[in-house]
């Protein structure tokens, strides 16, 4: 794969049974007040250990609010050697609406 696939919610789960990397790049707050269960944040602050650390053959779900800004992050994964690399389509919000109780909070925040 050289670009990613936007898929929908539904694939998305699909993908996260199968074992995905889901990550989500929502500002840190919103990411702590709710994020798809075992999501990691991303930000520019980590992607750099994130990359660094990650097998770049594994499927990875990349989630934002609405799915747009996804889709760009999506493409710098790609950039960066990743070869499975998806974008949420809806985002975060299609994703609460779809999948209610696969939401997660981080309430140490």
């Amino acid at each position: 794969m050289t670009e990613f696939k936007r898929i929908p919610p539904e694939q998305a789960q699909a993908l996260r049974e199968q074992g995905a990397v889901v990550v989500d790049v929502r500002d840190p707050q919103t990411f702590a007040l709710n994020h798809i269960s075992g999501a990691r944040h991303l930000d520019n602050h980590n992607i750099a250990d994130f990359i660094r650390a990650a097998d770049l053959d594994a499927p990875t779900v990349v989630c934002c609010y609405h799915g747009n800004s996804s889709q760009s992050a999506a493409a710098y994964l790609i950039s960066q050697g990743f070869s499975d690399v998806y974008s949420l389509d809806g985002g975060f919000e299609l994703w609460r609406t779809t999948y209610p109780s696969e939401i997660a909070q981080d309430i140490s925040e």
